[in-house]
């Protein structure tokens, strides 16, 4: 574990903060999924349905996903990074296609599309129109992505989180992002536990 604290605070403050919230940080790290490996005949999420890792050296590296299953061939060492190499570039793809047929039609200048690996967030939008976004939203279910796109799209017209910017939220959406937003807050970070954080 590790413990992170602003500048200026002392090493003493800080550890003395750490041992009166000890049960707290034990209790929290507990109730955290364990760690999930990308291997072989294991499962991970895509498009929020189980997809199988059907590896056979003998086939190609190409991945290919069909009837819930990931077919992946090449040797057994880089297994996992190939299928998160796979897995990134799926986002990039559909996020990009998804962002723009979202701000597109409502005018909304959009400079470039970004994925990444964050922790804390699901996506993020600069002030000069560059959206990016977790690659891990791919494992979540469509619903979900879409309404975390809606929600980097509106901050395209609306750099914070007023009535307006949730407003144009809902309508980019056709929908309420209520029930993501609460799929994220329970499911997210069983996200975060597949495949090692490159």
């Amino acid at each position: 574990m590790l413990l992170t604290v602003p500048r200026l605070v002392s090493r003493r403050r800080a550890l003395a903060w750490a041992a009166r919230h000890r049960q707290w940080v034990e209790t929290t790290l507990a109730s955290l999924p364990e760690a999930a490996a990308i291997v072989a005949d294991g499962s991970i999420p895509l498009f929020g349905e189980p997809h199988r890792i059907d590896w056979d050296p003998g086939r190609p590296r190409r991945i290919e996903a069909a009837d819930g299953r990931l077919t992946v061939g090449g040797p057994a060492d880089g297994l996992e990074g190939r299928v998160l190499r796979w897995l990134k570039a799926q986002a990039l793809a559909l996020l990009e296609r998804e962002t723009a047929e979202m701000a597109q039609p409502a005018g909304l200048p959009l400079a470039r599309v970004g994925v990444g690996d964050p922790v804390s967030r699901w996506g993020s939008c600069s002030n000069g129109g560059a959206i990016r976004y977790s690659w891990r939203l791919v494992m979540a279910p469509p619903f979900v992505r879409r309404a975390t796109v809606a929600h980097e799209v509106a901050h395209l017209a609306h750099m914070n989180h007023s009535a307006e910017f949730h407003a144009l939220v809902a309508t980019l959406l056709g929908a309420d992002p209520g029930p993501a937003r609460l799929w994220l807050r329970r499911e997210g970070p069983a996200l975060h536990r597949i495949g090692s954080r490159r």
